[in-house]
């Protein structure tokens, strides 16, 4: 199970959040407190735990945290990303760029050394399909073209896939709703929370869901189940 954005410290999580259901979390803070975090939650021990991209800049925002479980001729990870936004100016989409250009090659490094799920908050809108107000939005961070482009990269030469859309390509299906106005009573959201797995793996996706009965945040839990075992 992965969560981002967990706004905590490790002592805020030590004895309280740190087992969930009987799964062990692993996790990468933030420096600053109250802001990012990401988290995994597992029931098998992992190979090795890798928290941050090794980039001093993202680092100390703590977006990524992957868990490797390695068996003889086989290599898998999971990972928890939590991209950043550029809604707050042009200072903050300029750094969404540029971590935009630091994650692309590493996730076709990743890909060409083993099968891996991710699992985020990735903050992009891939298509028109993906947010409500698609016209209004095509200038604002989260629709951007250059944006768009990139996941339009990721997905195509990168030969990664969007697990949710392979298994359900209606519209009106959003993860995300603005807590300004009546967003969520009337579904006018945006679908900013992924799944993304190399080929191999998500073949092997079965049911999706987002669960939408309990409002948590402003963002809805999205599940998918996987038809393989670690």
């Amino acid at each position: 199970m992965g969560v981002q954005e967990v706004k905590a410290q490790a002592p805020d999580v030590a004895g309280r959040f740190d087992q969930v259901a009987g799964m062990a979390g692993h996790f990468h803070f933030a420096q600053k407190k109250g802001y990012s975090g990401v988290g995994l939650y597992t029931r098998h021990e992992p190979s090795e735990v890798v928290a941050g991209l090794g980039d001093s800049e993202f680092d100390a925002e703590g977006r990524w945290v992957e868990l490797r479980f390695d068996r003889p001729g086989r290599a898998f990870s999971v990972v928890s990303c939590y991209f950043p936004s550029g809604s707050s100016g042009e200072e903050r989409q300029a750094a969404k760029f540029r971590f935009l250009d630091l994650l692309h090659p590493q996730l076709m490094a990743l890909k060409a050394r083993r099968e891996f799920i991710l699992v985020g908050d990735v903050n992009i809108a891939h298509k028109a399909i993906d947010l409500k107000n698609w016209k209004g939005n095509q200038k604002n961070s989260g629709f951007l073209p250059e944006e768009r482009a990139w996941m339009d990269r990721l997905l195509s030469e990168g030969g990664l896939v969007d697990v949710f859309r392979t298994l359900n390509p209606h519209p009106d299906q959003y993860t995300w709703w603005s807590n300004r106005g009546q967003a969520w009573a009337k579904n006018v959201g945006w679908r900013l929370d992924y799944h993304l797995a190399t080929p191999a793996i998500a073949a092997t996706a079965r049911q999706q869901h987002i669960h939408l009965a309990q409002r948590f945040s402003d963002h809805a839990p999205l599940t998918i189940d996987y038809d393989f075992s670690l």
